[in-house]
C-alpha cells in the first residue's frame, strides 16, 4: 500500500446516483462528467462503475480523456465537451461525440465526417444562454442553419447549454431567463431539422433546484460525487484522503520547515511529518495552522509550511504512533470545510488532488 490513497466508496457511489437517478422522469436520461480525473476521484475507476449502473452518457472535457476511457473498455457514449480544433479525426476514430461551439468546428467535423467515408455522424450543438463563454447565439443561429443544410452528414444528436449560477438563489430570475432562452433558440433549430435532438440544460445544482427543467437529459458531477451545492444531506462524499505518519520528532525550541515558519516555544511539542505536500494537492495555503487534519479522532494543526511532497502537524497531546492514520478530507473533515478554509470551491479542492496518490475501491 502507498502511504496516501484517495478511497472511493462503491457504496457511496451507488446511494448518490441511486438518489439522484430517482429525481428524473423515466424518460430522462442521466450524463455524469468524469473529466478532470474523474474530478479527482479517478476517472477510469469512476467510468466502470457509473457504466455499470447504467449511466447513459459520460462527459469529458477534452479528448485525450475520451481516447483514455475507450482504450480501457468503455462502451458507454462519451461526450466531449471541448474537443480541440484539430482533433476531430480522433473523434471519429474512437467514437467519441463532439460539442460544436461555433462554424468552424462544426466545419472541421463535417470535413472530418466525409474524410473518413461517413455519411453521418453524432454531434451536440452547445448554445450560450448568457454564460458568454462558448456557443452559439441568437445572432449566430442563422448561420448555424446554413451549416447544418450544407453538411448534412452533422447529425444532430442533442442541443444543449450551462447555466451560470443556478445554485445562487439571488440569480433565480437570470437562470430562468437562461431556461427561457434555452427553450426558445432550440424552437429556432428543431423548425429546419426533420427530427427532435435531445435536450439538456441542468446540472446537480439545476437538478436539485429546477427540476421542471429537466427535459431528456441531466448532466452531473459534483453531487453524483457526494457534494451538494445546496447543502443537501442526502448526499454522501464518496472519496476520502488518507496518508500516514512516516514520523515522529520531539522539538523543543527553534523553527520546524522550509522559512522557520513553523515556532517552537520553549515547551516541548511532537511533530509529525505526513508524506504529501503541495505536489500532491494539499494546498500550501493550509500551512502554519491555518488548517488542521484528524490523527485519531482528533483535529491537529499544520506547523510550518507544508513542502512539495510532505508536511507536519503538531500532534502534541495525541497518542500516535508511526504508520497511524490521517485523514486530509472525508467523513470527518468535508472537502466543503477545506474550501472554505481556502476561499474556494469543493471542485477546485478535489480536482487538486494528484495522480500520484493512489485511487483505490472500498466497500
Amino acid at each position: 500500500m502507498k502511504h496516501s490513497q484517495i478511497r472511493i466508496s462503491k457504496e457511496r457511489l451507488l446511494s448518490n446516483y441511486n438518489y439522484l437517478r430517482a429525481k428524473l422522469n423515466s424518460t430522462t436520461r442521466m450524463m455524469v462528467l468524469v473529466k478532470a480525473n474523474g474530478y479527482g476521484h479517478g476517472d477510469i475507476e469512476m467510468a466502470h462503475l457509473l457504466q455499470n449502473y447504467g449511466v447513459d452518457y459520460l462527459g469529458v472535457a477534452f479528448v485525450y480523456e475520451g481516447v483514455k476511457l475507450k482504450k480501457t473498455g468503455i462502451k458507454t457514449p462519451i461526450f466531449v465537451f471541448t474537443p480541440e480544433l484539430e482533433n476531430f479525426d480522433e473523434i471519429i476514430k474512437y467514437e467519441l461525440e463532439p460539442s460544436i461551439v461555433n462554424a468552424e468546428s462544426a466545419m472541421l467535423m463535417a470535413k472530418a465526417i466525409k474524410k473518413a467515408g461517413l455519411d453521418s455522424y453524432p454531434i451536440h450543438i452547445k448554445l450560450d444562454t448568457g454564460m458568454q463563454r462558448v456557443g452559439f447565439e441568437q445572432n449566430t443561429i442563422n448561420n448555424l442553419k446554413d451549416i447544418l443544410e450544407e453538411y448534412p452528414s452533422l447529425h444532430v444528436k442533442s442541443i444543449f447549454s450551462h447555466l451560470a449560477a443556478a445554485d445562487e438563489e439571488m440569480h433565480d430570475k437570470f437562470t430562468r431567463e437562461q431556461i427561457a432562452s434555452f427553450h426558445s433558440l432550440y424552437n429556432t433549430i428543431t423548425s429546419y431539422l426533420p427530427y427532435k435532438p435531445i435536450r439538456h440544460i441542468l446540472n446537480t445544482a439545476g437538478l436539485e433546484r429546477f427540476p421542471e427543467a429537466q427535459m431528456d437529459m441531466v448532466r452531473l458531477g459534483i453531487g453524483v460525487y457526494g457534494i451538494s451545492p445546496t447543502g443537501n444531506k442526502d448526499l454522501k462524499p464518496v472519496a476520502s484522503f488518507v496518508s500516514q505518519i512516516i514520523s515522529l520528532k520531539k522539538v523543543t525550541g527553534g523553527s520546524v520547515g522550509y522559512g522557520r515558519a513553523g515556532v517552537v516555544a520553549d515547551k516541548e511539542k511532537i511533530i509529525a511529518t505526513i508524506p504529501l505536500g503541495y505536489a500532491d494537492g494539499v494546498n500550501r495555503h493550509l500551512s502554519k495552522g491555518n488548517a488542521s487534519f484528524i490523527v485519531n479522532g482528533k483535529p491537529v494543526p499544520t506547523i510550518g509550511n507544508i513542502c512539495m511532497d510532505s508536511f507536519m502537524l503538531d500532534i502534541t497531546g495525541v497518542d500516535a504512533k508511526l504508520g497511524d492514520e490521517v485523514l486530509i478530507f472525508g467523513e470527518a473533515l468535508s472537502v466543503s470545510d477545506l474550501a472554505k478554509i481556502l476561499g474556494t470551491i469543493p471542485y477546485e479542492v478535489l480536482t487538486s488532488v494528484s495522480a500520484r496518490v493512489e485511487r483505490i475501491l472500498v466497500d
